[in-house]
């Protein structure tokens, strides 16, 4: 059972993150400033050339990877439901250059629709850890279907389901049900970043498997035209993975391996 105060818990905690986030050595503001895309290469090239397209970044927090699309020639809206990670986008579209492409939109994902005036887009983006916030997938994709101009697509990059499975420590014992659908409600000291305490630290998080995700794409209309599952991540959520590349990390050869990160694409007819 959802309760009505899952979104403003969740949104007192990411508004308080993004004092932490924008100073933190994970996001590195400084290095984007100068140029640096936190943009994986797969996501270029499984979504293509974005120039002279209209995309709309869903839960894009402080707003770099949108921006990173905008230096790539897409005309970019992000939306987040966080004031204070909008108010941080804004500034960061200002220092880069970027402010007559790109706008940041304050609005929770489920009154997207309401919020942009009716507006389609060419491309909605979705980027890694956006689901786990999210309670009702159904009334998600119908939102992302709603945003879609005519052949208009879906990009949605996350972590894996299975991740959420095993234990951190050692990354093989089963831990967590896959099939729950019971809210996490928890109380995390600190976010996913180096930095200080957070001060507010309550969350609520949903967890969807794979099946339910492609689902409600489908159920909304979309056509889907590849979900790809990926061997790697983006940090060493577990003890045996190792970094292939700079920020990437895998399991060493000869490991047997599960999915860590996954990419769906669907089109609107």
């Amino acid at each position: 059972m959802v309760d009505d105060d899952w979104l403003t818990t969740n949104r007192e905690n990411w508004d308080d993150r993004v004092r932490i986030h924008a100073a933190s050595d994970f996001y590195d503001l400084p290095g984007f400033r100068a140029g640096g895309s936190p943009l994986r290469a797969f996501e270029r090239d499984e979504l293509g050339d974005v120039a002279g397209k209209r995309l709309l970044h869903l839960q894009c927090h402080m707003g770099q990877d949108t921006l990173s699309w905008g230096r790539l020639g897409a005309e970019v809206t992000g939306l987040d439901f966080s004031a204070r990670a909008v108010e941080q986008a804004r500034e960061l579209a200002a220092e880069v250059g970027l402010a007559d492409r790109a706008r940041f939109v304050v609005s929770d994902v489920y009154e997207a629709g309401a919020a942009l005036g009716g507006e389609r887009f060419d491309i909605v983006y979705t980027g890694l850890g956006a689901l786990v916030w999210l309670p009702d997938l159904t009334r998600w994709a119908e939102v992302v279907a709603g945003l879609l101009a005519e052949r208009g697509v879906l990009y949605l990059v996350d972590f894996h389901p299975v991740t959420d499975m095993l234990a951190d420590e050692d990354g093989g014992t089963v831990r967590h049900d896959y099939f729950a659908t019971e809210p996490l409600r928890a109380e995390y000291a600190h976010t996913y970043t180096d930095g200080p305490p957070l001060e507010k630290t309550g969350s609520v998080q949903f967890f969807h498997p794979l099946g339910e995700i492609v689902t409600a794409l489908a159920a909304a209309g979309l056509v889907i035209e590849f979900l790809h599952e990926h061997p790697f991540t983006i940090f060493a959520r577990y003890p045996v993975l190792t970094e292939s590349e700079p920020g990437i990390y895998g399991y060493p050869a000869g490991q047997p391996r599960v999915p860590l990160m996954f990419s769906v694409r669907a089109r609107r007819p």
